[in-house]
């Protein structure tokens, strides 16, 4: 947030848009995730295995998918240290092609505020292909 302003507590109310974000996932992301985190399993990489365990072709780490999205409150609350809880379920997986990319789109809003901890609850929409596929994906960050 090179020169923006930290958001302030008393200036946000419930249903504010703190930002959106378009995520493009590609194999070489996938294989640097890969050694980044040493998740090797191969429906991240190989088609021939994620279709023969029932995927339909190689799919982005789910961990990745989580991380990347809670970016865009790290960044919105300018500082990654100021989250203080992050909750998701998977839901979907997101189909890699190859060649090419897939799109995640994310959106946050402000969910709950609570004056009093000096938090606010940030709930994250994040898409696929116009299909949730991280469910009740929700940040807490102290201001």
């Amino acid at each position: 947030m090179s020169g923006a302003l930290k958001p302030v507590l008393a200036d946000l109310s419930v249903g504010d848009v703190i930002g959106t974000r378009s995520i493009e996932v590609d194999r070489a992301r996938l294989v640097r995730y890969a050694g980044a985190s040493g998740d090797f399993n191969p429906i991240h990489w190989n088609d021939t295995f994620a279709e023969q365990v029932g995927l339909p072709g190689v799919i982005a780490h789910g961990m990745f998918t989580m991380g990347a999205a809670v970016a865009l409150v790290e960044d919105w609350a300018g500082d990654p240290g100021a989250v203080v809880d992050y909750q998701t379920r998977f839901t979907r997986p997101v189909a890699v092609p190859n060649p090419g990319t897939a799109t995640v789109e994310v959106t946050g809003t402000v969910g709950v505020i609570d004056a009093d901890a000096g938090t606010v609850r940030i709930d994250l929409t994040v898409t696929f292909e116009g299909a949730r596929v991280l469910g009740k994906s929700q940040a807490v960050v102290r201001l």
